[in-house]
């Protein structure tokens, strides 16, 4: 067979074989040079997600943690948007994370330490990229989220790791009140590590992880002292002292929280907390509030039986649904963000299930910080009354119970957000006075619970 493009017929005339419908190919040195470019950029674009290696992610991995990428893709809807510190053929991974997410359809600035490089340690550098993701949240009105997994300040890096901490701190607390802040805690934190979260609004811990000014070994060597780190600075630690304000079981539960929670929060103290539709009507008949009332009434101890106040929030949300913060700390006080007629609220309750809902020190600090957050974000607030007053004893005054109750009712007049007082059943003494100050007020018998929804009928909400 000939492979002459060209035959010729029995005519003598000559039949090109070339398809006619090809494209002839255009291949120019700039084109070459374009395609290269996009491709380098790719690929540079690329390598920090990989810059890690198998082994580092494989041994997150047996320690039951994700990776900081992990943790990033698992909050955002979609891929996020990295922001880079350096661009160039250095370009590589970095113990610090900075992003702006999407998570339900809302911006959020991120950042995480990548335990893979460095044991996410800090430095100038890092500092630097912290205060500037702070700034950008602040100057966009978009919340903050902070997934913390460091060893500390980078120690080749000398002072250098203690600047970088000094301008986070500082950069953060600019911002606090303007956007809120939610803190995760992964892994083993210490020093600067510690401060830096709490500095947030909420703080979320998994079991099974620590965080504190020093670890164990510094303990042992300083003071002879054998603790464990869940001992010193587990869950169960901060849970009771206020500084966690949620232990949840491991580190997707976490994330899930964050999700959640940023579901009643704002994006800004210049904004209202998100309103969603619900098909719960806001004439609802609360008949469990009724039968709960009834049975403790008509008890031998009266107005003295406890119950727990818990039940009756979860009556007055939309579809029983809330969230309560600090749910291991003071439990003879609950504080919670709910809806009612599809708009968020935050629950003040004395629950009188425990010592019967006597205000102590840490019940008082407790509603001290949720209010302050209320009225730095635009949140109603509720209060549930049903306490005997304030909590006696020497213990409390020398831990200081005249300071704490201070503090709680500076915070209740300094509410500016709309405010709403239920006596449940019992308020005496100053814990009276504290809830009582520039609230309106109806009793909680049947039918009063109407006028808070605006309708009228008995046992309504």
């Amino acid at each position: 067979m000939s492979n002459d493009p060209e035959a010729v017929t029995d005519s003598g005339s000559a039949i090109s074989l070339e398809n006619p419908f090809k494209a002839a190919a255009v291949e120019t040195a700039e084109a070459e040079r374009y395609e290269a470019t996009l491709e380098r950029g790719a690929a540079l674009r690329a390598l920090p997600f990989h810059a890690a290696g198998e082994a580092n992610r494989q041994r997150q991995h047996l320690k039951d943690r994700m990776t900081v990428w992990e943790r990033i893709r698992f909050l955002a809807d979609e891929d996020p948007h990295v922001l880079y510190q350096n661009w160039g053929p250095n370009l590589d991974g970095a113990s610090l994370v900075t992003a702006i997410i999407s998570i339900d359809g809302r911006d959020v600035a991120v950042y995480g330490h990548d335990f893979t490089v460095r044991a996410g340690s800090m430095d100038a550098t890092n500092g630097k990229k912290l205060a500037r993701l702070f700034e950008l949240a602040a100057k966009r009105r978009i919340p903050l989220v902070g997934l913390n997994d460091s060893a500390g300040a980078y120690i080749p890096a000398g002072v250098g790791g203690l600047d970088g901490y000094a301008d986070a701190f500082t950069a953060l607390r600019k911002i606090s009140g303007i956007v809120p802040s939610i803190m995760c805690m992964f892994g083993f934190n210490a020093g600067g590590g510690s401060y830096l979260p709490r500095q947030g609004s909420f703080l979320i811990q998994p079991k099974n992880t620590f965080f504190g000014l020093t670890g164990p070994g510094v303990v042992k060597s300083v003071l002879g002292e054998d603790i464990t780190p869940d001992e010193l600075g587990g869950p169960g630690v901060h849970s009771q002292t206020g500084v966690t304000d949620f232990v949840v079981e491991d580190e997707v539960a976490a994330l899930r929280k964050v999700r959640e929670l940023l579901r009643y929060l704002p994006d800004s103290n210049a904004s209202l907390a998100p309103y969603r539709e619900t098909s719960d009507p806001i004439d609802r008949q609360t008949v469990d509030i009724d039968i709960l009332l009834k049975k403790a009434f008509n008890s031998p101890t009266g107005f003295n039986t406890p119950f727990d106040i818990s039940i009756l929030i979860q009556q007055l949300c939309d579809h029983g649904d809330f969230l309560e913060t600090q749910a291991d700390r003071a439990r003879n006080t609950i504080t919670a963000f709910g809806r009612m007629g599809g708009h968020v609220i935050g629950f003040v309750a004395n629950n009188s299930a425990v010592a019967s809902g006597q205000i102590d020190i840490d019940a008082a600090y407790k509603n001290a910080r949720f209010i302050r957050f209320c009225n730095l974000y635009n949140i109603p607030v509720m209060f549930l009354e049903d306490t005997t007053g304030f909590l006696p004893g020497r213990e409390q005054e020398h831990r200081g119970i005249v300071q704490a109750g201070r503090a709680m009712l500076d915070a209740i007049v300094d509410l500016r957000t709309p405010r709403f007082l239920v006596l449940v059943r019992n308020a005496f003494g100053g814990a009276y006075a504290s809830y009582n100050k520039l609230c309106h007020r109806c009793g909680f018998r049947r039918g009063a619970a109407d006028n808070a929804g605006g309708r009228n009928g008995s046992g309504r909400r």
